[in-house]
């Protein structure tokens, strides 16, 4: 028989996975309409760039990304989104 500790715990677990899952899920589909929109050369370019800083902070602040691969990630984004407006 489980402790009914380790019971609540796994039960937890797969409330947190399922926030995390969506959390990053949401992640990746704001930073795939950002890169989307740049390779078309939509004009909401800048709008797309902050929401997908946002949900990068956002995913940090809870926890589901480490603060280090965040700053990698907007560092990158920002570098794209810059050799775009040099080039158009």
């Amino acid at each position: 028989m489980a402790k009914k500790s380790s019971v609540k715990r796994l039960r937890q677990i797969k409330k947190q996975t399922l926030r995390n899952a969506s959390i990053r899920s949401a992640l990746r589909t704001t930073i795939k309409k950002f890169k989307q929109s740049l390779a078309a050369g939509q004009t909401d370019i800048e709008e797309k760039l902050r929401h997908a800083l946002q949900a990068l902070d956002k995913a940090t602040t809870k926890g589901i990304i480490h603060k280090n691969t965040a700053a990698r990630k907007k560092s990158r984004l920002m570098k794209e989104f810059n050799k775009s407006r040099l080039a158009g």
